[in-house]
């Protein structure tokens, strides 16, 4: 949590894949906490939904502490998009604090031999053309500010390399990872910092494409005998975003119950 009451109130977060899973969660808890939400999908009624459902949502004693939710529809994996959006939020609010890149997928589950040439480039197009993009656009605006903050999302599979199912998806997120270091490392002396998060095996719409009997894999190999919840993740990027974490930069946390 920040050191500082209300310290989110009024600031501005702009997330990626804010539709549902980790983003949608995410949303929800700045909310909670009095921020202003920009909820980026590729389906605008789903961004607008989750969008007006924020400003519903009270702050820690049920109050209403100001915060307002705006949906918009954006390909991250298309530039026009992209400034489109972004445009559009600072149109809104005059400021984005925060960008939280959360929009990724491994698209489908594929042993190594089985990755072809067209999934590997749409796994890259989306979980690092996407993110790329997004701070590419976003970094001039927080350099005129003279600060920002942004948490791109990586994965727990930077370390066990995707082995037998998704080497595609773990080689982008390496990708992700590395980008962020050197954002950070770029741009940290100009107020603008850079982090990267690892979550494992998350109960999220991503793992619709996961078995059973990988879920329950993940679940026993776990020392906590559970996976995790997206709740857990955006609480996470909501303290690094916090005004406690303001040492953090190019670095990635890895939220895995251990394993």
């Amino acid at each position: 949590m920040p050191k500082t009451p209300e310290y989110f109130k009024g600031k501005t977060i702009f997330i990626t894949g804010g539709t549902s899973g980790i983003g949608k969660a995410t949303a929800e808890v700045f909310a909670r906490e009095g921020a202003n939400v920009v909820v980026v999908g590729r389906n605008e009624e789903k961004a607008v939904s989750v969008a007006n459902s924020l400003d519903q949502i009270g702050g820690p004693i049920g109050r209403p502490i100001g915060g307002q939710g705006l949906g918009l529809r954006c390909d991250v994996t298309k530039r026009t998009d992209v400034d489109t959006a972004v445009a559009a939020a600072l149109d809104r609010f005059g400021q984005i604090d925060f960008l939280f890149n959360s929009a990724g997928s491994a698209i489908r589950r594929a042993k190594f031999l089985e990755i072809d040439l067209a999934l590997w480039e749409k796994t890259y197009a989306l979980n690092v053309t996407g993110t790329f993009q997004t701070m590419q656009a976003m970094i001039p605006h927080m350099l005129d500010q003279g600060k920002g903050l942004i948490v791109n999302m990586s994965s727990s599979g930077t370390r066990s390399g995707g082995a037998g199912k998704s080497v595609h998806y773990a080689s982008s997120k390496g990708a992700v990872h590395t980008m962020s270091i050197g954002v950070g490392r770029e741009f940290g002396g100009r107020g603008i910092r850079c982090l990267s998060l690892s979550p494992s095996v998350i109960d999220t719409p991503f793992q619709d494409g996961s078995s059973a009997e990988m879920i329950d894999a993940a679940r026993k190999a776990n020392p906590l005998k559970r996976i995790g919840e997206a709740n857990e993740v955006a609480e996470m990027v909501l303290f690094v975003c916090s005004d406690a974490c303001e040492f953090l930069n190019a670095e990635s946390f890895f939220i895995t119950g251990g394993k």
